[in-house]
């Protein structure tokens, strides 16, 4: 099957939805899914080849995209990428925010700059990015809708992972606070704690940090209760269903997307 592949349920027609972190993995496969919902969309990223390949691959299956250019570390960068898409379609519906670094570090062994780096990346460029997306709805008077991916390591996680975490969690905060803050003004913010995905940047951190093989996947997914790792697609379809009004009038939810269940003990 192709790129639009399924079903097309105009779940998002005529929407403007803006993925951050969105020219490969888990964003990337947001913007196919939400291109096959009727949205026209925008994908940030910092390198232009990815983002501009994705861009043409859905503009030759009938959508339409475009690419931002942005270094989402940076807050103005950020806020600009919500700008440059208003600029151009005249509004931000949704809001979807999937960059995220993963480079490993212990409470013993993280570095200050390390540290800043998590956090930059995890959780300033969402908080500036969603500021410049709730100023442009609250301006307009207009609902939306925003989703965060986050992760199930942000209860706790592995030792490897202390800044990341830190970050992260404090993301399921802001995306508590502000779906509080603005629920009067009809914009809805959710968040996603997706579990361990087969993605390009989870095989570049197996590799890089963990040493792993080609078989790294296979590996995994004999440890997996379902026998394998989640798929970007399958995570598309559930960050689709929460931009939409299919999930009604939700907002401040954090949902756990894993196979292992937190608490659960054997």
């Amino acid at each position: 099957m192709g790129l639009l592949e399924g079903q097309p349920g105009g779940l998002l027609q005529d929407k403007v939805v803006l993925v951050n972190g969105g020219s490969q993995g888990v964003g990337a496969a947001v913007a196919r899914a939400a291109v096959r919902e009727g949205a026209v969309v925008a994908v940030t990223g910092r390198r232009p080849e990815p983002g501009e390949a994705l861009v043409a691959e859905l503009t030759a299956a009938g959508g339409e995209a475009m690419f931002v250019r942005a270094d989402l570390a940076d807050a103005e960068q950020a806020k600009g990428s919500v700008a440059e898409v208003v600029s151009v379609y005249g509004r931000v519906d949704c809001l979807v925010n999937s960059a995220g670094l993963t480079s490993r570090g212990t409470l013993l062994d993280t570095t200050p700059e390390l540290f800043d780096a998590h956090v930059a990346i995890n959780l300033k460029g969402p908080f500036f990015a969603m500021q410049a997306a709730v100023a442009d709805m609250v301006a307009r008077k207009a609902p939306g809708t925003i989703v965060n991916i986050i992760t199930s390591s942000a209860h706790g996680g592995q030792p490897f992972l202390a800044p990341y975490v830190a970050a992260k969690a404090g993301l399921i905060g802001l995306t508590r606070n502000a779906a509080h803050a603005h629920r009067f003004d009809r914009i809805r913010i959710n968040g996603l704690n997706i579990g361990w995905t087969a993605t390009e940047g989870e095989d570049a951190t197996q590799r890089a940090f963990h040493g792993a093989g080609d078989d790294w996947r296979e590996q995994a997914a004999a440890r997996l209760p379902m026998g394998r790792l989640g798929r970007p697609d399958e995570i598309a379809d559930f960050v689709v269903l929460l931009l939409s009004e299919r999930s009604g009038v939700v907002t401040g939810s954090v949902i756990d997307w894993d196979q292992n269940v937190l608490g659960g003990l054997d």
